[in-house]
C-alpha cells in the first residue's frame, strides 16, 4: 500500500483532490488530501508564510507516522512540496507534480513570473486589504478550466479561497529535488493553459518530460478517473 498525500494548488482546499484520492482509495492504497493554512472555508489569508505552508505538510506525515509517502503537487502546491520533501527524509518514496510549479530554489513565485504578470500579481496584493489575491469566475472559465460547463465553472470559483500573497511572495525553500534522490514524476493536462510557463520548461527543472493526461489545469476535478490511472501508473 502507498500512501499518497495530496497537496492543492493556489486558491484550491484538499476538496480539489477529493475525486482523485476516492479513485485511489478504492484500489487499496491510503490518499490523504491537505488544505494548507489560509486555504480553508472562511480562513483569514493574511500573515501567512510559505513556511508556514511546509512545517503545515511536515506535522500532517509526522504526527500521522505517514511512510512509504507520495507527495502529490498540483500547481502552486510545488512550492511547498519543494520545502517539505527535504525535511521527511526516509518517509518520502516518490513525488508526483501534476500541472505544478516547479521552483527554482531561492525565487519566488512572483519572480519566476513573466514581468507583465509578475507586476500584475504585486500590484494584486499590494491593493488587497487582506494581501491577499481574490479567486474570480473570469479566470476559472478562461485560465483555469476553459471550455467546461458553465454550471461547473461557476460551482470551482465558488469553493475557490482567496489566496494569501505572501504565499506568492516568499522564496523557494528546501534543496533541488533532482538531489532527493527518489523517483519523480510530471502529468501535465492537454489543455492546460494556466501556467506562467510551458509545464516542459517546469518539468525539465527536475530532468523530466512531461506525460499528457487528459483535461485543463482543473482536470483533477473533470478527469479523476485518468488523473488516478496516470499517479498509479508511474508508481
Amino acid at each position: 500500500m502507498t500512501t499518497y498525500v495530496m497537496i492543492p494548488g493556489a486558491w484550491h482546499g484538499g476538496w480539489s483532490w477529493a475525486p482523485v484520492a476516492q479513485r485511489l482509495r478504492a484500489v487499496g492504497h491510503q490518499a490523504l488530501t491537505v488544505t494548507l493554512p489560509g486555504l480553508g472555508d472562511g480562513d483569514d489569508p493574511r500573515d501567512r508564510r510559505l513556511s508556514a505552508a511546509i512545517d503545515h505538510i511536515v506535522r500532517f506525515v509526522v504526527d500521522r507516522d505517514l511512510r512509504d509517502v507520495v507527495l502529490v503537487a498540483h500547481s502552486w502546491g510545488g512550492y511547498p512540496v519543494n520545502g517539505a520533501a527535504g525535511r521527511l527524509g526516509d518517509r518520502l518514496v516518490a513525488i508526483v507534480y501534476y500541472g505544478a510549479q516547479i521552483p527554482v530554489v531561492g525565487r519566488s513565485l512572483v519572480d519566476d513570473n513573466p514581468a507583465e504578470a509578475e507586476a500584475m500579481l504585486r500590484g494584486l496584493i499590494d491593493a488587497s486589504p487582506t494581501r491577499s489575491i481574490a479567486p474570480t469566475l473570469e479566470f476559472v472559465q478562461h485560465i483555469f478550466m476553459q471550455g467546461a460547463a458553465p454550471e461547473v465553472q461557476r460551482l470551482v470559483a465558488d469553493l475557490l479561497t482567496p489566496m494569501p500573497g505572501d504565499y506568492f511572495l516568499d522564496p523557494a525553500e528546501g534543496p533541488a529535488v533532482t538531489t532527493l534522490g527518489i523517483p519523480l514524476h510530471y502529468l501535465l493536462g492537454d489543455e492546460d493553459h494556466a501556467l506562467p510557463h510551458p509545464g516542459a520548461v517546469f518539468a525539465q527543472r527536475a530532468g523530466l518530460t512531461p506525460i499528457t493526461v487528459p483535461g485543463t489545469h482543473e482536470g483533477l476535478l473533470t478527469h479523476p478517473e485518468e488523473i488516478a490511472k496516470a499517479i498509479l501508473g508511474v508508481n
